[in-house]
Protein backbone atom coordinates (compact mmCIF):
# COMPACT_ATOMS: atom_id res chain seq x y z
CA UNK A 1 0.00 0.00 0.00
CA UNK A 2 1.54 3.53 -0.57
CA UNK A 3 2.07 6.23 1.67
CA UNK A 4 -0.73 8.75 1.69
CA UNK A 5 0.75 11.84 -1.13
CA UNK A 6 1.23 15.27 0.73
CA UNK A 7 -1.85 17.87 -0.55
CA UNK A 8 -0.16 20.31 -2.63
CA UNK A 9 -0.20 23.83 -2.12
CA UNK A 10 -3.68 26.08 -3.71
CA UNK A 11 -2.90 27.59 -6.97
CA UNK A 12 -2.22 31.10 -6.72
CA UNK A 13 -3.68 32.03 -9.89
CA UNK A 14 -7.26 30.62 -9.29
CA UNK A 15 -8.57 33.48 -6.88
CA UNK A 16 -8.51 37.58 -7.46
CA UNK A 17 -9.47 40.48 -5.27
CA UNK A 18 -11.65 39.58 -2.77
CA UNK A 19 -14.57 41.77 -1.49
CA UNK A 20 -13.51 45.67 -0.68
CA UNK A 21 -10.34 45.19 -2.82
CA UNK A 22 -9.13 42.95 -0.49
CA UNK A 23 -5.79 40.71 -1.81
CA UNK A 24 -6.21 37.33 -1.92
CA UNK A 25 -3.77 34.49 -3.53
CA UNK A 26 -4.32 35.25 -7.14
CA UNK A 27 -3.89 39.09 -6.54
CA UNK A 28 -0.51 38.25 -4.58
CA UNK A 29 1.01 36.43 -7.49
CA UNK A 30 -0.39 39.04 -10.17
CA UNK A 31 1.95 41.37 -7.83
CA UNK A 32 4.60 39.46 -7.74
CA UNK A 33 4.32 39.10 -11.91
CA UNK A 34 3.50 42.67 -12.66
CA UNK A 35 4.30 44.84 -9.66
CA UNK A 36 3.50 48.39 -11.23
CA UNK A 37 0.40 47.04 -12.35
CA UNK A 38 -0.40 46.24 -8.87
CA UNK A 39 1.11 49.23 -7.40
CA UNK A 40 -1.46 51.44 -10.08
CA UNK A 41 -4.43 49.58 -9.41
CA UNK A 42 -3.66 50.15 -5.29
CA UNK A 43 -3.03 53.80 -6.25
CA UNK A 44 -6.51 53.57 -8.21
CA UNK A 45 -8.34 51.85 -5.15
CA UNK A 46 -7.10 54.21 -2.99
CA UNK A 47 -8.49 57.41 -4.80
CA UNK A 48 -11.21 55.78 -5.27
CA UNK A 49 -11.74 55.13 -1.37
CA UNK A 50 -11.43 59.57 -0.93
CA UNK A 51 -13.60 60.06 -3.52
CA UNK A 52 -16.25 57.85 -1.91
CA UNK A 53 -15.40 58.33 2.06
CA UNK A 54 -13.36 61.44 2.25
CA UNK A 55 -12.38 63.22 4.49
CA UNK A 56 -10.78 59.88 6.18
CA UNK A 57 -7.15 58.93 7.05
CA UNK A 58 -4.65 56.63 6.55
CA UNK A 59 -6.04 53.73 9.09
CA UNK A 60 -9.46 54.06 7.44
CA UNK A 61 -8.28 53.45 4.20
CA UNK A 62 -5.76 50.57 5.11
CA UNK A 63 -8.75 48.98 7.05
CA UNK A 64 -10.87 48.39 3.58
CA UNK A 65 -7.63 47.54 1.53
CA UNK A 66 -5.99 45.08 4.13
CA UNK A 67 -2.81 47.30 3.93
CA UNK A 68 -0.57 48.65 6.51
CA UNK A 69 -0.90 52.27 6.80
CA UNK A 70 2.84 52.87 6.49
CA UNK A 71 2.00 51.57 2.84
CA UNK A 72 -1.32 53.11 2.31
CA UNK A 73 0.36 56.87 3.35
CA UNK A 74 3.20 55.79 0.38
CA UNK A 75 0.21 55.82 -1.99
CA UNK A 76 -1.34 59.34 -0.24
CA UNK A 77 1.99 60.90 -0.74
CA UNK A 78 2.14 60.13 -4.28
CA UNK A 79 -1.62 61.16 -4.82
CA UNK A 80 -0.98 64.29 -2.95
CA UNK A 81 1.78 65.02 -5.23
CA UNK A 82 -0.19 64.82 -8.23
CA UNK A 83 -2.44 66.90 -7.21
CA UNK A 84 -5.52 64.31 -6.94
CA UNK A 85 -6.16 64.72 -2.92
CA UNK A 86 -5.83 66.71 -0.71
CA UNK A 87 -4.04 66.13 2.80
CA UNK A 88 -5.23 68.07 6.27
CA UNK A 89 -5.27 68.05 9.61
CA UNK A 90 -8.08 65.56 11.02
CA UNK A 91 -11.07 67.70 12.74
CA UNK A 92 -13.38 66.39 15.07
CA UNK A 93 -13.21 64.29 17.55
CA UNK A 94 -9.53 62.13 16.63
CA UNK A 95 -8.02 60.72 19.01
CA UNK A 96 -4.36 62.28 19.29
CA UNK A 97 -1.23 60.60 20.54
CA UNK A 98 2.64 60.93 20.02
CA UNK A 99 4.41 61.78 17.15
CA UNK A 100 3.06 62.89 14.15
CA UNK A 101 -0.55 65.07 14.48
CA UNK A 102 -3.26 62.62 12.46
CA UNK A 103 -4.31 63.93 9.00
CA UNK A 104 -6.70 63.10 6.57
CA UNK A 105 -7.47 63.76 3.04
CA UNK A 106 -10.21 64.91 0.62
CA UNK A 107 -10.35 64.42 -3.09
CA UNK A 108 -9.63 67.41 -5.36
CA UNK A 109 -10.97 68.19 -8.83
CA UNK A 110 -8.35 66.77 -10.54
CA UNK A 111 -9.61 63.33 -8.94
CA UNK A 112 -12.78 63.77 -10.57
CA UNK A 113 -11.03 62.97 -13.97
CA UNK A 114 -10.58 59.79 -13.25
CA UNK A 115 -14.21 58.97 -12.46
CA UNK A 116 -16.91 58.78 -15.40
CA UNK A 117 -18.27 62.38 -16.61
CA UNK A 118 -21.59 62.96 -18.63
CA UNK A 119 -20.56 66.72 -18.97
CA UNK A 120 -19.63 65.67 -22.61
CA UNK A 121 -23.04 63.79 -23.38
CA UNK A 122 -24.92 66.74 -21.78
CA UNK A 123 -23.29 69.47 -24.23
CA UNK A 124 -23.92 67.12 -26.81
CA UNK A 125 -27.78 67.26 -25.74
CA UNK A 126 -27.62 71.15 -25.75
CA UNK A 127 -26.54 71.83 -29.20
CA UNK A 128 -29.19 69.37 -30.60
CA UNK A 129 -31.83 71.42 -28.86
CA UNK A 130 -30.07 74.40 -30.37
CA UNK A 131 -30.13 72.89 -34.00
CA UNK A 132 -33.73 72.04 -33.54
CA UNK A 133 -34.42 75.06 -32.79
CA UNK A 134 -31.87 77.24 -34.60
CA UNK A 135 -30.52 75.19 -37.23
CA UNK A 136 -26.99 73.57 -37.63
CA UNK A 137 -26.45 77.90 -38.34
CA UNK A 138 -27.09 78.05 -34.71
CA UNK A 139 -24.99 75.82 -33.69
CA UNK A 140 -22.15 77.23 -35.67
CA UNK A 141 -23.01 81.01 -34.34
CA UNK A 142 -22.95 79.53 -30.61
CA UNK A 143 -19.47 77.54 -31.70
CA UNK A 144 -18.13 80.77 -33.02
CA UNK A 145 -19.28 83.13 -29.94
CA UNK A 146 -17.89 80.33 -27.08
CA UNK A 147 -14.46 81.48 -28.30
CA UNK A 148 -14.76 84.87 -28.22
CA UNK A 149 -13.40 85.15 -24.93
CA UNK A 150 -10.88 82.46 -25.41
CA UNK A 151 -9.40 84.12 -28.33
CA UNK A 152 -9.50 87.81 -25.86
CA UNK A 153 -7.10 85.24 -23.41
CA UNK A 154 -4.91 83.88 -25.69
CA UNK A 155 -3.88 86.69 -27.99
CA UNK A 156 -2.11 89.14 -25.36
CA UNK A 157 0.57 85.68 -25.73
CA UNK A 158 0.43 84.87 -28.69
CA UNK A 159 1.05 88.85 -29.86
CA UNK A 160 3.77 88.28 -27.20
CA UNK A 161 5.76 85.85 -29.05
CA UNK A 162 6.23 88.37 -31.87
CA UNK A 163 5.85 88.24 -35.88
CA UNK A 164 7.35 84.75 -36.47
CA UNK A 165 4.43 82.34 -37.56
CA UNK A 166 6.66 80.02 -35.55
CA UNK A 167 6.95 81.50 -32.40
CA UNK A 168 3.65 82.35 -32.35
CA UNK A 169 2.57 78.57 -32.69
CA UNK A 170 4.62 77.56 -29.74
CA UNK A 171 3.21 80.50 -27.86
CA UNK A 172 -0.33 79.26 -28.88
CA UNK A 173 0.47 75.23 -27.71
CA UNK A 174 1.90 76.58 -24.24
CA UNK A 175 -1.61 78.58 -23.53
CA UNK A 176 -3.64 76.31 -24.87
CA UNK A 177 -1.70 73.20 -22.78
CA UNK A 178 -2.77 74.97 -19.30
CA UNK A 179 -6.19 74.69 -20.66
CA UNK A 180 -5.77 71.01 -21.43
CA UNK A 181 -5.37 70.30 -24.90
CA UNK A 182 -2.11 68.87 -24.15
CA UNK A 183 -1.02 70.58 -27.18
CA UNK A 184 2.50 71.02 -29.13
CA UNK A 185 4.30 72.18 -32.26
CA UNK A 186 6.55 70.13 -34.94
CA UNK A 187 8.33 71.27 -37.88
CA UNK A 188 7.62 68.84 -41.33
CA UNK A 189 8.75 69.84 -45.40
CA UNK A 190 6.47 68.83 -47.98
CA UNK A 191 7.19 69.84 -51.86
CA UNK A 192 9.91 72.49 -50.73
CA UNK A 193 7.95 73.81 -48.73
CA UNK A 194 8.33 74.23 -45.24
CA UNK A 195 4.96 73.59 -42.89
CA UNK A 196 4.47 73.13 -39.02
CA UNK A 197 2.16 71.50 -37.21
CA UNK A 198 0.03 72.49 -33.96
CA UNK A 199 -1.35 68.50 -32.43
CA UNK A 200 -3.20 68.96 -29.68
CA UNK A 201 -3.31 65.48 -27.67
CA UNK A 202 -6.52 66.49 -25.96
CA UNK A 203 -10.08 67.73 -26.78
CA UNK A 204 -12.02 68.57 -23.88
CA UNK A 205 -15.34 68.82 -26.29
CA UNK A 206 -14.65 65.88 -28.34
CA UNK A 207 -18.00 64.17 -27.66
CA UNK A 208 -19.83 66.53 -28.73
CA UNK A 209 -17.62 67.69 -31.26
CA UNK A 210 -17.94 64.06 -32.86
CA UNK A 211 -21.29 64.98 -33.59
CA UNK A 212 -20.93 68.18 -34.18
CA UNK A 213 -18.18 69.36 -36.69
CA UNK A 214 -19.27 73.24 -36.17
CA UNK A 215 -16.84 72.95 -33.42
CA UNK A 216 -13.48 72.81 -35.20
CA UNK A 217 -14.36 74.45 -37.81
CA UNK A 218 -14.76 77.38 -35.47
CA UNK A 219 -11.55 76.35 -33.90
CA UNK A 220 -9.26 75.99 -37.20
CA UNK A 221 -10.58 79.91 -37.63
CA UNK A 222 -9.36 80.86 -34.26
CA UNK A 223 -6.10 79.81 -34.76
CA UNK A 224 -5.86 81.42 -38.19
CA UNK A 225 -7.10 84.38 -36.66
CA UNK A 226 -4.12 84.37 -33.74
CA UNK A 227 -1.41 82.88 -36.23
CA UNK A 228 -2.12 85.92 -38.71
CA UNK A 229 -1.79 83.02 -41.87
CA UNK A 230 -4.11 80.49 -43.53
CA UNK A 231 -4.25 77.33 -41.91
CA UNK A 232 -5.66 73.38 -42.46
CA UNK A 233 -7.21 71.04 -40.13
CA UNK A 234 -5.53 67.50 -40.91
CA UNK A 235 -7.47 65.32 -37.94
CA UNK A 236 -9.28 66.11 -35.64
CA UNK A 237 -9.93 63.44 -32.54
CA UNK A 238 -13.54 64.14 -32.81
CA UNK A 239 -13.44 61.85 -36.20
CA UNK A 240 -11.16 59.48 -34.75
CA UNK A 241 -7.78 60.79 -34.99
CA UNK A 242 -5.02 60.31 -32.28
CA UNK A 243 -4.77 64.22 -32.55
CA UNK A 244 -6.07 67.21 -33.95
CA UNK A 245 -3.71 68.23 -36.09
CA UNK A 246 -3.76 71.83 -37.98
CA UNK A 247 -0.90 72.71 -40.66
CA UNK A 248 0.80 75.95 -40.95
CA UNK A 249 2.25 77.24 -43.59
CA UNK A 250 6.14 78.78 -42.29
CA UNK A 251 7.41 81.34 -44.69
CA UNK A 252 11.18 80.96 -45.03
CA UNK A 253 13.78 83.39 -45.71
CA UNK A 254 13.53 83.31 -49.55
CA UNK A 255 10.32 83.90 -49.76
CA UNK A 256 9.71 86.46 -47.47
CA UNK A 257 12.77 88.55 -49.69
CA UNK A 258 11.23 90.21 -52.78
CA UNK A 259 12.44 88.86 -56.03
CA UNK A 260 15.73 90.47 -57.60
CA UNK A 261 14.64 92.66 -60.80
CA UNK A 262 15.83 91.37 -64.11
CA UNK A 263 19.33 92.80 -65.41
CA UNK A 264 18.78 94.57 -68.24
CA UNK A 265 20.53 93.39 -71.99
CA UNK A 266 22.64 95.76 -73.11
CA UNK A 267 23.82 94.08 -76.43
CA UNK A 268 20.66 94.54 -77.92
CA UNK A 269 19.68 98.05 -79.28
CA UNK A 270 16.80 99.32 -77.15
CA UNK A 271 13.33 99.86 -78.71
CA UNK A 272 10.49 101.94 -77.13
CA UNK A 273 8.39 101.17 -79.33
CA UNK A 274 8.39 97.55 -77.54
CA UNK A 275 9.03 98.27 -74.15
CA UNK A 276 7.69 101.77 -73.44
CA UNK A 277 4.55 102.50 -72.26
CA UNK A 278 2.02 104.68 -73.43
CA UNK A 279 2.94 108.24 -71.68
CA UNK A 280 6.27 107.25 -72.82
CA UNK A 281 5.92 106.68 -76.60
CA UNK A 282 3.78 110.26 -76.15
CA UNK A 283 6.65 112.34 -74.70
CA UNK A 284 9.36 110.96 -77.65
CA UNK A 285 6.67 112.01 -80.25
CA UNK A 286 6.41 115.13 -78.53
CA UNK A 287 10.18 116.01 -78.72
CA UNK A 288 10.30 114.69 -82.04
CA UNK A 289 7.67 117.87 -82.57
CA UNK A 290 9.69 120.80 -80.76
CA UNK A 291 12.79 119.83 -81.96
Amino acid sequence: MSSPRAASPLPLTTTGAGPHGVVTRGALTDAATHPEADDAGTRDRVRTLVVEHGPIDAAGIAAIVDLTPAGVRRHLTALVAAGEIAERPAVGNVPRGRGRPPREYVATAAAQLHLPDGSGALAAQALAHIAAHLGRDGVASFAQERLVEIERAYRPVVEAAGPDVAARAAALADAMSVDGYAASTRSTSRGGLTLLQLCQGHCPVRTAAAEFPELCDAETRLIARLLGVHVQRLATIAAGGHACTTAIPVPTVATRAAPEAPTPDTSAPTTHSATAGPAQSRTSHHEEGTA
